[in-house]
């Protein structure tokens, strides 16, 4: 059984993404959208930032806003206990993009949420997986982008649940003029192969084989293949680093995500 819903938002076509740029950067086509690439030179003749146009995709059912302004997300709050795991360093490297070109967003805010080792979610109630655990909130806070535009989180590697390929959900807002704010969410999804490795160790292993991979996962086939992380060992874990380029004009004209998808369900 499939436990988020359906993609929402929009990837914007070759003519959005230059008339926005100007033809200041490189376009080129991936998958179901366009990546852009902003390297040509600023005013200041210094290089702008790599500017990456992603996928929107579903909340989900689990998303909960509770305000844990908090880098690292392992622990719950409640005991300080860590959420056993492989420790995941997540970067998100956050850019505008404009008339102007490619820049860095500073003060955006970025959340995260994402299932344990075992397939729970804090904060809800789930008995076909992991009872209730309202009361809980491990594996979830949000950071914002520092003047580089990055955001810096530790969490662990996660598991699986039934009816999705592995994932982790984030969530960008960010302020776009006359007091409107801009939203953004989406997934990361892991190399299937990188993903075996991992749930063969403990705490995974106790959960056993995933049934759904990448390909298999109806929400990854529309677009996940340009929400894949590029993952690298790092200490006793791994790291990785997520680039997007975000629009923020259509918040600023009173179009925003969040108003486009007000009354969907999630």
């Amino acid at each position: 059984m499939d436990h988020d819903d359906k993609p929402v938002g929009r990837i914007l076509t070759r003519r959005d993404i230059l008339q926005l740029l100007g033809g200041v950067s490189a376009v080129a086509l991936g998958g179901s959208g366009y990546r852009l690439f902003g390297q040509a030179a600023g005013a200041s003749g210094r290089p702008l930032p790599t500017c990456i146009v992603r996928p929107e995709q579903t909340e989900g059912p689990y998303f909960a806003d509770l305000e844990l302004m908090r880098s690292d997300i392992r622990s719950e709050p409640a005991t300080g206990a860590l959420m056993p795991g492989l420790p995941l360093e997540l970067f998100f490297h956050v850019s505008q993009f404009g008339a102007q070109g490619c820049m860095p967003l500073p003060d955006a805010r970025v959340d995260v949420w994402q299932c344990d080792g075992l397939g729970r979610y804090s904060a809800f109630e789930d008995r076909r997986v992991s009872g209730d655990l309202r009361d809980q909130k491990f594996l979830r806070g949000y950071q914002h982008t520092d003047k580089d535009g990055t955001a810096k989180f530790t969490t662990i590697y996660p598991g699986w649940y039934q009816g999705r390929a592995v994932h982790i959900h984030f969530k960008i807002r960010a302020a776009a003029g006359s007091r409107r704010t801009y939203e953004f969410t989406s997934q990361l999804y892991f190399d299937d192969e990188l993903t075996d490795q991992v749930h063969a160790k403990p705490p995974y292993a106790a959960r056993g084989n995933r049934r759904i991979r990448n390909a298999q996962d109806g929400i990854y086939r529309r677009s996940g293949a340009q929400l894949l992380l590029n993952v690298s060992p790092a200490d006793n874990g791994y790291e990785a680093a997520f680039d997007i380029g975000l629009d923020l004009s259509d918040a600023a004209t009173g179009q925003s995500d969040h108003d486009r998808r007000r009354g969907r369900r999630g």
